[in-house]
């Protein structure tokens, strides 16, 4: 994955581009480029074989990992689990978190950490339809 590259930005949004999620390697994360306040994205890329060199815990985010190609095994405290293409997994705080590839392609995955318990409202009972003119 090349580095983030900031396509657009205006007063209420911002627009970058990550690259070529397939055949990236590492870690990748996007909070500063986007200058999000909510939540901090991660990118990463887990060859076969190989699994995250540490196992860590958060004391106030939630994780929540997005298995976008390659399949392998999760571990939380004391329980491993199969992870696929598709899976979702959410990690709750206090409690230490690994992942590992045991697939023959590289592992791809998306993982989104934020305030546990901090979602107020979502969807629709926070969103309200809005008139505007569809420049689309």
């Amino acid at each position: 994955m090349s580095e983030l590259k900031i396509l657009n930005k205006g007063e209420k949004f911002s627009h970058v581009n990550a690259g070529l999620l397939h055949g990236f390697e590492g870690k990748q994360f996007v909070k500063d480029a986007t200058g999000a306040t909510s939540c901090e994205i991660s990118f990463g890329s887990l060859p076969t074989g190989a699994a995250v060199p540490f196992f860590h815990s958060h004391k106030e985010n939630e994780e929540n990992y997005i298995i976008l190609s390659g399949a392998g095994k999760f571990q939380v405290n004391d329980d491993v689990f199969d992870i696929t293409e598709g899976s979702v997994i959410r990690v709750s705080t206090n409690c230490d978190r690994n992942l590992k590839c045991t697939s023959a392609e590289p592992m791809v995955y998306i993982c989104i950490q934020a305030k546990e318990g901090s979602l107020g409202g979502y969807t629709m009972t926070d969103a309200e339809i809005t008139e505007h003119q569809n420049l689309l």
